[in-house]
């Protein structure tokens, strides 16, 4: 397994990390992505350790915290050799200061994922979303002040914007505070948004790409076919409206190219895809997801090999699409304005 330094920071992690949003299964929505218990947890992060994954990543709204409980009982007497990252900002409950970046609230969510995790420290703890009604200044002391107190080691973002990340960069600079090292976010060859202005910006700052749903939210399986249904087992059936839109030509398109170098490589459709985003700039890891083993050793077998030239600009031809503006407009400017891919 290669080992990647996150963003601008000393630190490394595996390529692959481990999403555990299939853990605990409680509620509709994750549900959907699936339910392992501690005896299946145990059994993938067994596997994962085999394979040199030693990042586990989740969140506090996962299953409503029953993610970061499956994941912390798990890795009883292994927590030493587990890289763990988790989440927090959007609301856990109904309490009215239980959403958010404030003090208040990231000293209660970093303390509560804490005893679910079962952990003295976080070695990468993230702000699931941006709060717009807390002052960047008090956000970044309370992550120092975490920082300092040993409970969380390095800090990151996730689903932010351009503006949000430097302006939060831009904060801890000018009051000694840690910078952001990380930004989890999506990207997959069927979203490449993340490339008109957050990759520039990772590049810039020194943030490492945490890729999440790197797989299009379900949508690049291999089980997908143009003319055919979807498959009874996916969760497109539930979430297809709460992820990121895909026109179905679009999707087809980039599909059909996968095709083609999935029959010059033997490799399978998420392998191809996975393998892609590993060769993009910024990246440092890429989260995998699995219900179940099978998916899992499928997704481990996407590093060890690398896609060539001409088979990444296959790809890149038949998943490009026009940027928003400005960033379409800037394309006339490369010149003083180079594109970073």
């Amino acid at each position: 397994m290669e080992y990647r330094h996150l963003g601008a920071s000393g630190f490394k992690v595996p390529v692959l990390s481990f999403g555990t949003g299939t853990f605990g299964g409680k509620g509709e929505f994750f549900e959907a992505w699936g339910g392992s218990d501690v005896a299946e947890a145990r059994r993938l992060i067994d596997i994962c350790f085999d394979a040199g994954v030693t990042m586990f990543d989740s969140a506090d709204i996962y299953s409503n915290g029953a993610s970061e409980s499956v994941l912390g009982e798990a890795l009883k007497g292994k927590r030493d050799k587990a890289i763990i990252s988790t989440k927090a900002t959007f609301r856990f409950d109904d309490s009215p200061n239980n959403v958010g970046s404030s003090r208040f609230h990231l000293i209660q969510a970093v303390d509560a994922a804490l005893k679910r995790l079962q952990t003295d420290y976080i070695d990468l703890f993230q702000l699931h979303g941006f709060d717009a009604r807390t002052p960047i200044a008090e956000v970044m002391s309370t992550l120092d002040d975490l920082v300092r107190a040993g409970k969380i080691r390095y800090t990151g973002v996730s689903n932010f914007s351009g503006w949000h990340l430097m302006k939060s960069q831009d904060v801890a600079d000018r009051y000694g505070y840690p910078r952001y090292v990380a930004n989890q976010a999506y990207y997959s060859l069927v979203g490449r948004d993340y490339e008109w202005e957050l990759m520039p910006l990772g590049i810039d700052q020194g943030v490492g790409a945490v890729v999440w749903s790197p797989l299009g939210w379900g949508r690049l399986t291999g089980k997908i076919k143009r003319g055919q249904a979807l498959p009874e087992t996916s969760r497109l059936h539930k979430t297809a409206d709460m992820g990121p839109p895909v026109p179905d030509e679009y999707l087809f398109r980039v599909l059909d190219a996968i095709d083609e170098v999935a029959a010059e490589t033997g490799k399978t459709v998420p392998q191809i895809a996975l393998n892609w985003l590993l060769q993009r700039p910024t990246v440092s890891t890429v989260l995998i997801g699995a219900r179940n083993e099978e998916q899992l050793r499928q997704n481990l077998g996407a590093v060890g090999w690398n896609l060539t030239p001409e088979q990444m600009a296959k790809l890149d031809a038949a998943s490009a699409v026009r940027p928003a503006y400005p960033y379409w407009h800037q394309e006339g400017f490369t010149e003083r304005n180079p594109k970073v891919v």
